[in-house]
């Protein structure tokens, strides 16, 4: 074989490489017109080399965010410096359709890239070659396994009956609000309040009875609640509001309005209306308080005040 038969050969090898590699890779002059355009890239596109060739970028590609990429492109023509676009900052350049069927869940292919310079004899910057790699598969994944463990996260700090707060995060809460307190002397009031006769609910209507009552009591709770307050489920049928930046006298009022709105509920149930009331106990914080149990202990027995008094009122716990 002959020295140009070699080249032709070598010639022909790097065509068919540069056709059928699994990356995206085009060649731009330094006014952003199509030069080169390989097999994957009309793959995806739609578009033939024949189809782009001298055609300006931004033109065909709409979507691209011009200034974005001139911004990237600038130091790898002025430099000779590689660039890189990642996924995560930027999902796509070039906005392709995503037919992998294992990450079906992507509308689009997600890319990352490589920019780097091409040069002449010369040593000048003439072209830019882009590298268009495709990593749906990994983006999906990162995209899935994130959306899992912000769950994962959630569910270890929520009621599973009730979507409110469960007791043990609840309480994280409230211990830092009582160092807060310790610290600044500010006014927060903690609200306990307990479903009335709990007990004859389950035993006449059977407890998924029960739990329909403790999630509309929730949903009273959530809808008579302030962004800044802080609601859980503290025990079976009790549930206990952080009122942070909330005097004693504001917290009345506040634990007024949630008495009357269950007092108001009719619950269904199998075709029967359900009635219950709330007994609420309210303790605001005092510099004689040592640590948050006693906080607890304080707005407990006002709780345990209104039952003693007759349920469905609130009373507040009084150091005195």
């Amino acid at each position: 074989m002959s020295h140009a038969q070699v080249e032709v050969s070598e010639v022909h090898w790097l065509m068919d490489m540069f056709q059928t590699v699994d990356v995206g890779l085009v060649v731009l002059n330094c006014d952003y017109r199509i030069q080169v355009w390989n097999g994957f890239m009309e793959n995806h596109s739609g578009l033939t080399p024949r189809q782009v060739r001298d055609r300006y970028l931004f033109d065909l590609f709409s979507e691209i965010d011009e200034d974005w990429l001139r911004r990237k492109c600038d130091p790898v023509i002025l430099l000779k410096n590689r660039a890189f676009t990642i996924w995560e900052q930027r999902p796509y350049i070039f906005k392709f359709r995503n037919y992998r069927p294992i990450t079906g869940s992507a509308e689009y292919m997600y890319q990352n890239s490589t920019i780097f310079p091409l040069t002449d004899t010369r040593g000048q910057v003439t072209h830019l070659c882009f590298i268009i790699y495709d990593v749906t598969d990994v983006a999906v994944s990162r995209i899935e396994l994130e959306s899992m463990n912000g769950r994962l996260k959630q569910l270890t700090k929520t009621d599973f009956l009730t979507q409110l707060f469960n007791r043990g995060y609840w309480e994280e809460n409230l211990i830092q609000e009582f160092k807060r307190l310790q610290r600044y002397q500010h006014k927060s009031t903690l609200l306990m309040c307990d479903i009335d006769h709990f007990k004859r609910v389950n035993d006449t209507y059977g407890h998924a009875a029960g739990d329909v009552v403790i999630q509309a009591i929730a949903d009273a709770v959530r809808n008579n609640l302030r962004s800044t307050d802080i609601a859980g489920r503290y025990g079976g049928e009790e549930y206990a509001v952080l009122l942070v930046d909330t005097t004693l006298q504001q917290a009345t009022v506040l634990a007024e309005r949630l008495r009357q709105s269950v007092e108001a509920l009719c619950i269904a149930y199998n075709g029967q209306q359900l009635k219950v009331t709330l007994s609420l106990g309210l303790a605001e914080y005092h510099t004689e308080m040592t640590e948050h149990r006693q906080w607890i202990e304080a707005a407990d027995k006002g709780l345990y005040q209104s039952k003693a008094n007759g349920r469905n009122q609130v009373t507040c716990f009084s150091p005195e």
